[in-house]
């Protein structure tokens, strides 16, 4: 089930894919002011996207279906998931226009970011034709909420094959609670808030409700929420000099995603042990600058 030689998992990430163009500074401009920046980094970015090169990098088979496109940028952001082991399946191949870009300034003495981002608003993305075959060969298939027509087709079909269906739920969407219905396994910020919601109580509430298995919020530092069939409880999350917490929900995802795709069945047990590495790993990603400082830092 979705696992091939040497039973590495496979995971089927959906979502965005931008281009980062991360830059540390001393502090955050004010208005026409300029910065000299001490240090930057250019990468392949967006939340599912992350979420994948973790899954690879903790030895995962990872392929994105996102949309891309033929733009010089795009063509870069392809190159540096190639060297990373994502398979990318573009759904906007033909597409001429930029990639969207983040541009994110992260404040050395805090590690704290501000990001301005085009995302994926206006893109519509179709299903490819090999979407069944690709949903079979996957263990488990993650969400992060954007492009969401394609995510929803993906998700009403993994949860008919019997594969793990994650959320990365980052914030509130149009659309959100259609992708619920086939949520297996919900995990989000402190800044997602469905209808209704205004603790971590009430958002675990709104998704048990609303067909979810499995249930979290992070806090950055704080313990991790979480609720499941018959209780839930604390994950503490594991202390760390923070550097940078760019991405950190994104990799946090993608541990989570690969830690589940183990076993073949999910209790309490499991899914604490799983928040617990994943939260460990997400914790090593903030004390580095960067998306990809991390990876070899191990």
């Amino acid at each position: 089930m979705g696992t091939v030689a040497g039973r590495r998992p496979t995971g089927l990430f959906v979502g965005l894919c931008t281009l980062d163009v991360i830059q540390l500074v001393d502090r955050v401009p004010g208005p026409d002011e300029k910065l000299t920046a001490r240090d930057q980094v250019a990468a392949a970015g967006g939340p599912a996207t992350g979420a994948a090169v973790t899954f690879g990098h903790l030895g995962g088979l990872p392929r994105l279906l996102t949309g891309l496109g033929s733009h010089p940028l795009a063509r870069g952001v392809r190159a540096d998931l190639d060297a990373l082991g994502v398979r990318v399946s573009d759904l906007a191949a033909e597409r001429e226009d930029p990639p969207a870009v983040s541009s994110i300034l992260v404040t050395a003495s805090t590690g704290e970011r501000a990001v301005a981002s085009t995302n994926a608003t206006g893109h519509r993305l179709r299903a490819p034709a090999d979407l069944e075959e690709l949903v079979m060969s996957s263990r488990v298939a993650e969400f992060d909420g954007h492009h969401m027509e394609l995510a929803v087709d993906v998700a009403d079909l993994a949860r008919r094959a019997g594969r793990l269906t994650v959320l990365d739920a980052g914030s509130w969407k149009d659309g959100t609670e259609r992708l619920l219905a086939s949520t297996d396994v919900a995990v989000c910020s402190a800044d997602f808030h469905p209808p209704g919601a205004g603790t971590p109580a009430e958002t675990l509430d709104f998704l048990q409700d609303h067909g979810v298995t499995w249930a979290a919020v992070t806090g950055g530092g704080a313990p991790i929420v979480w609720a499941g069939p018959g209780g839930g409880g604390l994950v503490e999350v594991p202390e760390t000099r923070v550097v940078d917490t760019l991405g950190a929900g994104d990799v946090l995802h993608g541990a989570l995603a690969y830690h589940l795709s183990g076993p073949d069945r999910i209790d309490g047990p499991a899914f604490t042990e799983a928040l617990a590495r994943a939260a460990a790993v997400a914790s090593r990603a903030c004390a580095s600058f960067g998306t990809r400082a991390w990876l070899t830092a191990d």
